[in-house]
This record gives C-alpha cells, structure tokens and sequence, in this order.
C-alpha cells in the first residue's frame, strides 16, 4: 500500500540531502562541471523554479520507489539499502555513466553525481520502507 505521508516525509528528507550535499561539496560540483557563478545567474530558470521542478520530480521519484518497495515486501533499513543499491546500479548508474561517455563531462563528475543519487535513493527507500 502506498503511504502518502511517507512519500512526501521521503521527498522532502532527499530534498535536505541534496541541498546539504550540494552546500558542502558545492565547489567542487562547480569545478568538476564546468560551471561559474556568471553561468548560474544566466540560466533561463530561477533558482526558485529548478527548486520547485525538483521537488516535484523527487516526489514522483519517491512515489515509483514506494510502489517497488511495496511489491517487493520490503520492510526493514537494510533491505531498502539493498533494493537502493541495485536499483542504481542497473538504472541510475549507467545513465549517470552515459554523462561521462557522451558529453565529455570529467569523470570526478560522474562519481560526484553517482555517489550523491546513490545516497539519494538509499534516504528514500529507507523512508518509504520503514514507514510503511
């Protein structure tokens, strides 16, 4: 059954993640991707809008992840951790891989990126399994 209350709780615990990982390792983010503070302010999005797109995908990524986690009877902390890990290896890691191969991004990058998603997905399948 999916658990609304522990979806959105998800969302928003990969949400603080996400902005903790970003504020501490922001420049080196910046460094491995090329980006500058000129680039930052002359995106065609808002801070605030890219935050809200976020928010809304992180969402639906919990929601599909809270589906699996149902399906497969997961219920404890390691289990989610486990489920997390392979679904990133057969799913996130390559696309993330893909970044390095096809669009010449360092591969720093890619382990920036990768170790960040990987973390991401273990916060809310942990979330969604234990709270249900």
């Amino acid at each position: 059954m999916v658990n609304y209350i522990a979806i959105l709780v998800a969302a928003i615990a990969s949400f603080a993640v996400g902005w903790g990982w970003h504020m501490l390792c922001g420049k080196q983010w910046m460094k491995l991707s090329g980006m500058t503070k000129e680039k930052l302010k002359s995106m065609k999005r808002s801070p605030a809008q890219s935050m809200t797109i976020c928010f809304i995908v992180t969402l639906l990524t919990a929601y599909v992840v809270s589906h699996f986690v149902d399906l497969l009877g997961i219920t404890t902390l390691g289990s989610a951790s486990q489920f997390a890990f392979w679904a990133w290896l057969g799913l996130i890691g390559p696309v993330q891989l893909g970044v390095w191969l096809w669009e010449g991004k360092p591969f720093g990058l890619f382990l920036f990126n990768g170790a960040y998603q990987l973390v991401n997905l273990i916060v809310i399948a942990g979330i969604v399994a234990v709270w249900n």
